[in-house]
Order: C-alpha cells, then sequence, then structure tokens
C-alpha cells in the first residue's frame, strides 16, 4: 500500500512536469493567454504534486512519542498548501485576462501543435485522475485525493482552453481570454470543494453519516445497552474511532472485554481504516433483583457472598446474606469490612433496609490432600450409598472418593436423581446427607455430593 501511494505520487510528478513544459513553449510561442494559464495551472500541479510525494512519505510513519496519533495529518497540511497554490493561480489568470479585455491585447496566434498540447494534456490528466483516485481511495489518502482533484479540474479547465483557441481561429479573439476567465472559475471551484474537505479534517470534523454509522453497528453488539457517544477524529487515512457505551453493571469482567472485542471487530469490518478505542461505563437496569443488586454491590467491593435472603416484613425489606472473608483475618477487621458492606448496601436500596451478614471463613489457598485408607473409604462409602437409597428419587451412588487435609477428610460422590426434581428439592436432600455422614464421622470437613439428571 506505502509503495502504491508512493509510486503514483512520482509518476504525477513527471507527468505535471511535462506538461507544464509543453504549455509553457506553446502558450509562449501563440501568445495564448487560456495556454499560459493553463501552463501557470500546471506548473502549479507541479509544485502540488512534489508536496504530495513528500506528504505519502511522511504519512506513512507510525506514531511516535510526539505524535500519538501517527503522521496523517501532514497530507491534511498539504492539501491545505494546494488549495492556496489554487486560488493563487486563480488571482493571476483572472487580473491577466481582464487586463487584455480592457486592453484590446489579443495578440494570439492558433497552430496546430498548441491545439495538440491541449489534447495531449487532456489526455495525460484524465489517466492521471484515474490512476490518483483509485489509489486514493484503496489507501484514503487525502492528500493523492487533492491530487486527483487536480487533475479532474485540468481535464475541463483544458476543455476550455481548447474552446478558446476555436473561437480565436474563427475571428473572435476575445474569446481566449474569456476561456482564460473560465479556467480560472474551475481552479477556483476546485480550490474552494478541497479547502473546505481540508480545513474539516484539520478541525476533525467528523465525516458525514459515519457516526451515525457506527452507532448503528454497536447498537447491534447483544451485550451493549445503550450507545453514549461516538467520536471520529479523521487523521489521513485513518480514522480514530471513539465509542463509549453502557453495558450492565453485573456483566462480568471477561465479558465486559468480550463486548469491547466484538465492537472493534464489528467497526473495522466496515471500517478496515478506523483505529477504535472502546469505553464501557456500567449502568443498573430495571430488571436487576435485590439478589442480583446485593451480589453486584459485593463484587464492586472485591467481596464474595452466598446464600442471599430476601424477605418483606411489613413495609421493610429485610437482606441476609454469608460473607466469606479470610479465615486468619481477627474478627474486628472482618466486621469493619461487613458493615462497609452493609452500608453500601443499604445506600442502594434504602436506608430503612435491614441487612444482616454472617461472615464465614474463606479458603484462600489450596490445601494437600491424600487418599485415605482404603478400609476407611469402604466404610464411608457404604454409609453413603445406605443413606442416598433411603431417598426415593436418588439413585445409582458412585464415583464416591475420600482425600485426607489438614483440615479434615473430603468426600466427593456422584449420584443419579429424577429429572424433573426440583434443584430446591435435590439441593435440601443432598444437605441432609452430608449432615447425616458428617454426624457419623466427625472428622469429615467437606462433602461434595454431584446430583446429575438420569435419562
Amino acid at each position: 500500500m506505502k509503495n502504491d501511494k508512493e509510486a503514483v505520487a512520482l509518476s504525477s510528478i513527471f507527468a505535471s512536469a511535462l506538461m507544464a513544459g509543453g504549455k509553457f513553449t506553446v502558450g509562449f510561442l501563440t501568445g495564448s493567454l487560456g495556454l499560459l494559464s493553463e501552463a501557470l495551472h500546471s506548473l502549479l500541479d507541479l509544485g502540488a504534486t512534489i508536496m504530495t510525494y513528500y506528504a505519502v512519505r511522511v504519512s506513512n510513519k507510525p506514531a511516535d512519542e510526539l505524535h500519538h496519533y501517527g503522521h496523517g495529518k501532514i497530507e491534511s497540511v498539504t492539501a491545505l498548501a494546494e488549495t492556496v497554490l489554487l486560488f493563487i493561480t486563480c488571482f493571476w489568470i483572472l487580473y491577466e485576462a481582464i487586463r487584455r479585455l480592457m486592453a484590446n491585447d489579443f495578440s494570439v496566434e492558433v497552430t496546430w501543435w498548441a491545439i495538440a498540447v491541449i489534447v495531449v494534456s487532456i489526455v495525460i490528466d484524465i489517466s492521471r485522475a484515474r490512476a490518483l483516485s483509485r489509489v486514493a481511495k484503496k489507501t484514503r489518502s487525502q492528500a493523492l485525493e487533492a491530487d486527483a482533484l487536480h487533475f479532474s479540474s485540468d481535464v475541463y479547465s483544458s476543455a476550455v482552453v481548447l474552446l478558446g483557441l476555436g473561437f480565436t481561429a474563427v475571428g473572435w479573439p476575445r474569446g481566449d481570454a474569456i476561456a482564460a476567465i473560465g479556467v480560472a472559475m474551475f481552479v477556483c471551484l476546485a480550490g474552494w470543494r478541497l479547502g473546505r474537505r481540508t480545513i474539516d479534517t484539520l478541525l476533525d470534523a467528523a465525516p458525514v453519516g459515519v457516526s451515525d454509522k457506527i452507532k448503528t453497528i454497536v447498537a447491534d453488539i447483544p451485550a451493549v445497552i445503550r450507545v453514549e457517544r461516538v467520536r471520529v477524529r479523521p487523521a489521513g487515512s485513518v480514522l480514530f474511532i471513539q465509542a463509549d457505551v453502557a453495558v450492565s453493571r453485573g456483566l462480568p469482567l471477561n465479558r465486559v472485554d468480550i463486548t469491547k472485542s466484538q465492537i472493534v471487530e464489528a467497526i473495522r469490518a466496515s471500517m478496515p481504516e478506523a483505529e477504535v478505542t472502546v469505553t464501557t461505563h456500567p449502568l443498573a437496569l430495571d430488571t436487576e433483583t435485590v439478589h442480583e443488586r446485593v451480589a453486584i454491590i459485593a463484587a464492586a467491593h472485591g467481596l464474595f457472598v452466598h446464600h442471599v435472603t430476601v424477605h418483606q416484613i411489613d413495609e421493610r425489606l429485610s437482606v441476609g446474606l454469608d460473607l466469606e472473608t479470610e479465615g486468619t483475618m481477627a474478627i474486628g477487621e472482618a466486621h469493619a469490612i461487613a458493615s462497609q458492606l452493609e452500608a453500601a448496601i443499604r445506600d442502594e436500596l434504602g436506608n430503612e433496609v435491614e441487612v444482616e451478614s454472617h461472615i464465614e471463613p474463606q479458603q484462600t489457598r489450596g490445601t494437600i490432600g491424600t487418599e485415605i485408607d482404603p478400609s476407611v473409604l469402604e466404610s464411608i462409602a457404604g454409609y453413603v450409598q445406605k443413606c442416598a437409597s433411603a431417598i426415593n428419587f436418588i439413585r445409582d451412588v458412585h464415583g464416591i472418593r475420600a482425600r485426607q487435609t489438614d483440615q479434615g477428610i473430603i468426600i466427593i460422590f456422584h449420584c443419579l436423581v429424577e429429572p424433573l426434581r426440583s434443584v430446591a428439592e435435590v439441593h435440601e436432600v443432598m444437605d441432609g446427607l452430608e449432615h447425616k455422614i458428617r454426624n457419623q464421622w466427625p472428622n469429615i470437613w467437606r462433602v461434595v455430593g454431584h446430583a446429575e439428571p438420569f435419562q
């Protein structure tokens, strides 16, 4: 892509130099102001193409410590300089044309080579405009786009000069000066269009319709609740896009990261030239339950809670929860943490809400376990199967394992249950089964019963 930009800019330099030399030579020989105007226009085009070549080389440099957004704006600065050159051309052409009209100075000689140089110029202009437009569209280069605009305007202005020579050939020499004014009008129009777009870019004006397009793309991402703001900043061939979106505050951090990646990928699929930054803002949803709100508040404080219970007492709401803290933590410190959490919950749900927390020790690190004696495992397994067989919807207790740790024995087993039984029913009987096992073996620290539906 870089070589394409530089190659087309370099070829435009040679084309502009060739046309400027040919037009000046024939213009001086024939005395045609139209041709001299076109020659000056081509000379300024030569200067513009040289600046374009420099601009596309510099704009490809990556971002550095001083230029955090890269060097793309050099193309806009170059395009602005080209605009100034275009208007200088206009003023000189208009001045000379009006002077000749007022002084009746029409010494123009129409020759075949004058016509030939204009025709060749038109062919070259069309060729260069197409080549520049193709690469400018491919690379989104504003400098190349400005160059393409130059060569496109040259096609029309050269046609006007050709018309002026025709008027002179049929005996109306004023046509040459009037044709020169026509050239100036074309140049002014091209300069106005280019200047307006360049200034918009330098002022970081977003391309028309891009913001709305991005909002539509982002709004289609499933986890996005609302698009808060979209900002677009063009710099050369790159669009720097910042999207601020609202997501549920209950969304896990890994899901937030996935959502950001989905937004970036969706935008870049439509706009490959985009450099996208996404900022997410947590939003409290109206559909959040009290249980969810309590869990969100705890997570925001870096705490883990479970067994959250919510019940209504007359007009008051009562919330109970189990709060896990490090087992070695002093109870005074743990109580302070619990008090802060309770205060945060009341701030969220209302000061009249009753909040009570039960502090439990949390296992913060793994423990080393060893397989217990097979005879002990056999006794425990027999008891587990005996207790489970007394429950009518549990069958096939299997995968019984037992490990000795420094905190006690851990029992693990699997069983099959009726698939239509509710989670609450299954949990209740599994909890009762755990209590029976621990009552039988007090040194058992943990019982993990995994229930699966049978077919």
